[in-house]
């Protein structure tokens, strides 16, 4: 399957490390030119060296540095780049707390954080795409939005969230070519996501058993039984925002190593 991406330009949110950072060097390696956001421009500008190797050589990097989650942080991001072709909303949080001791502050940082900040760059981006013809928006959820983990039931909610925000855009968007869809992205490896097992595992345990006990005792439903690496949920994202996925909207599509025991999410 040839994937070409000449000549488009992509924005991922929280594209410093982890998921978002696999996802930029993929849709760099497809030719696209993408927009590597963090909150410091001293984080991007790290993010955008490592990744210029990464990418194999393949499409451009420019800085999109600014917070997001505010308004103002938001113009800053959108005045780097003022046009995409393809924005993959990313950024997120996550930690474990007991459901009785969530503060009100957090359930609205998370909110926050995790939808409201799609939701700033979607209205950002979305109006030129549709006029445009053709545009790609992702928002990466998770299989928390569907199966709410029990100790961190607010991030669970935030992801819930974010599949009706997909799901509302991309009726906002029908018929006009551009697609709007969710990844539901299953336990990742990445380097906050071993911090969070360890908080819930023995510490001196090794990464390998850790990990195996994390998977065992915490995510059981895993057909996978192992954490996803960040390259395999980018494979889907680079797909999803090609040509050839045109037919493809108004989903929320599993990466999730088969945690969710549904045929459908």
């Amino acid at each position: 399957m040839l994937i070409d991406l000449s000549g488009k330009t992509a924005l991922v949110t929280g594209s410093t490390q982890g998921i978002g950072f696999a996802i930029a060097a993929g849709l760099a390696r497809a030719g696209a030119r993408v927009a590597v956001n963090g909150r410091r421009e001293e984080s991007v500008a790290a993010a955008i060296a490592k990744l210029e190797g990464a990418a194999d050589g393949g499409g451009t990097f420019v800085p999109a540095p600014g917070d997001i989650t505010t308004e103002d942080g938001a113009q800053q991001v959108t005045a780097a780049v003022p046009d995409v072709d393809i924005l993959i909303n990313n950024l997120g949080i996550f930690g474990a707390v007991p459901a009785l001791e969530i503060s009100d502050d957090e359930w609205r940082r998370y909110f926050e954080v995790n939808v409201l900040a799609a939701v700033r760059m979607i209205r950002a981006y979305l109006p030129a795409m549709r006029s445009r013809s053709w545009g790609r928006i992702m928002n990466v959820a998770s299989d928390s939005a569907v199966v709410i983990p029990a100790e961190m039931i607010h991030y669970g909610m935030s992801k819930t969230a974010l599949l009706a925000v997909t799901r509302g855009f991309a009726k906002e968007a029908a018929g006009s070519g551009v697609t709007v869809n969710s990844l539901i992205a299953g336990p990742t490896h990445t380097g906050g996501v071993e911090e969070f097992v360890y908080e819930l595992v023995d510490s001196s345990l090794p990464w390998d058993e850790a990990q195996r006990e994390f998977m065992a005792k915490h995510r059981p439903q895993s057909l996978l039984q192992r954490l996803i690496e960040p390259e395999e949920i980018a494979n889907m994202a680079v797909y999803l925002s090609s040509p050839l996925a045109s037919a493809t909207t108004g989903g929320a599509v599993r990466v999730d190593g088969g945690y969710v025991d549904s045929i459908l999410p």
